[in-house]
């Protein structure tokens, strides 16, 4: 049996999960300077390292309900199309090792893009976790958009 480690994070209580692998880093929350311009769901942009980072309120690309940042946020960093991108989270809690025999295929009910980044279902004991693709999240426009930031 194939077992995968995901870096688990939470946004309004729910938690999600993304493949370690993906993730270059997690960092404490810092305040984006906002970019005129840019889709809603972009927060702005933060120098990392010398590097100019996008970062992207999932909250507002899931429609999910936003709140005050507190001490608690975090900014998951992966890399989408040859550029470093950060992603604001609730809190990014642990890494956990789960076997295949733990994740399911995302319900039949998800249609459309939703389901492309939507990659499973894990199930530890009585938790859901719902497992992304990141990468996924974003569309062809939008990730043309962030690479031209």
């Amino acid at each position: 049996m194939a077992e995968k480690q995901y870096v688990i994070f939470k946004l309004c209580g729910e938690e999600y999960g993304v493949a370690i692998q993906h993730v270059q880093e997690i960092t404490e929350h810092k305040r984006a300077t906002t970019v005129p311009n840019v889709p809603k769901f972009i927060e702005g942009i933060i120098n990392l390292r010398g590097n100019i980072t996008p970062i992207i309120s999932l909250k507002k690309k899931f429609n999910l309900q936003e709140g005050e940042i507190q001490e608690s946020n975090r900014i998951i960093i992966i890399n989408i199309a040859d550029k470093q991108v950060g992603f604001i989270v609730d809190d990014a809690s642990q890494v956990l090792t789960m076997d295949e025999k733990q994740i399911e295929n995302p319900p039949e009910l998800l249609t459309g893009i939703d389901r492309q980044y939507i990659i499973g279902i894990g199930k530890v004991e009585e938790k859901i976790i719902i497992l992304l693709d990141l990468e996924k999240i974003l569309t062809e426009k939008e990730k043309n958009e962030i690479k031209n930031m």
